[in-house]
């Protein structure tokens, strides 16, 4: 049996996956993000220097340092280039998971957000290993999900999206990709 979950890595985990509901997880939400800046924001900024090893000695305190450092960082930094800064630490962190076999430990739920650095990444092996993880969840919808971001990896080497946040040039074909609808993520 697992020892117990530092606090804060509890409280991570009771307010994304209990508190925070599903449609709220992957919008633009100004009250979600304040609300993540309140209340986990010194803990991201501590996490970003060093992850305590009493996190990294328990699968569910893996799950929560990758949840604050790959989703968190995501609502704290909103079209701002610290959105992606976390996402090679929390990469780490998930395949710390992975190596240790402690994805199989975790809920369907507790999998689909420690997988999800790999979705978040610019290199198409990780894209490669994120559908064949989320192939094995079972979550049709979260599949199709992973799919599509692979897709583009695999077409452009990188996120559109992400071009005017990161101050990269948009190639022809990003450009014309960026106003098909349902383009972005």
């Amino acid at each position: 049996m697992e020892s117990p979950v530092p606090i804060e890595a509890e409280e991570v985990l009771q307010f994304w996956l209990s508190e925070t509901p599903m449609e709220r997880r992957f919008v633009r939400d100004k009250a979600l993000d304040a609300a993540i800046r309140e209340r986990f924001g010194a803990l991201h900024a501590r996490l970003a220097e060093k992850v305590p090893q009493e996190w990294r000695d328990r699968p569910r305190g893996l799950l929560a340092a990758v949840i604050v450092l790959d989703q968190f960082s995501r609502n704290l930094y909103r079209d701002d280039p610290r959105a992606f800064a976390q996402d090679e630490a929390a990469r780490a962190l998930m395949r710390e998971a992975l190596d240790k076999g402690w994805d199989r430990l975790l809920g369907v739920e507790e999998k689909w957000f420690l997988y999800m650095p790999l979705m978040h990444s610019e290199d198409l092996a990780d894209q490669e290993l994120s559908v064949e993880l989320y192939r094995a969840l079972g979550m049709k919808d979260v599949l199709d999900f992973a799919i599509r971001h692979r897709d583009q990896i695999a077409c452009f080497g990188r996120f559109p999206q992400r071009n005017d946040v990161l101050e990269r040039d948009s190639t022809a074909a990003e450009a014309a990709f960026l106003k098909e609808p349902g383009s972005r993520f």
